[in-house]
């Protein structure tokens, strides 16, 4: 099997993200935040959340490094905003499954929004650690204000 070009993993919702991404401004009272850093290549990403009767109402996610690190966080945004604890908890795993080969089932698929153009990097296993770098940083702030 032929691995993907360099173009599909660049596909276009993913340069759209990187070059205007989603929910960039951060929190400033947020009800959790936290930071995941890859040290391996210098990614970095901070998250913050705000809350409203059980569901992501807002949040800030600043993305520092590749292409791949910042598209994903800018997707997540999106992805999190109004979903309760387990909702994002099945797009997690959805993505982390993405990112294994496996295919979302279409309701998946629909709540992830731009989040399944990201299933090239698979074919770049070097890669994989930048896309679920956002999902760390995600898992960690809800952890930490008791979500988890």
């Amino acid at each position: 099997m032929d691995s993907p070009s360099i173009d599909e993993l660049y596909h276009d919702a993913i340069l759209d993200h990187r070059r205007n991404p989603r929910n960039q401004a951060v929190l400033e009272s947020p009800d959790a935040s936290a930071k995941a850093v890859n040290p391996f290549c210098g990614d970095e990403v901070d998250i913050q959340l705000a809350f409203l009767n059980g569901r992501v109402s807002d949040v800030g996610v600043q993305a520092i490094g590749c292409s791949i690190n910042q598209s994903t966080a800018s997707m997540l945004s999106e992805a999190v905003v109004g979903k309760t604890n387990e909702e994002i908890r099945r797009l997690a795993t959805a993505f982390e499954g993405i990112m294994d080969g496996e295919f979302p089932s279409a309701s998946d698929a629909d709540a992830m929004y731009d989040l399944p153009t990201l299933s090239a990097v698979r074919e770049y296993p070097v890669r994989i650690k930048c896309a679920l770098l956002a999902w760390s940083a995600l898992e960690d702030a809800l952890g930490g204000c008791g979500w988890a």
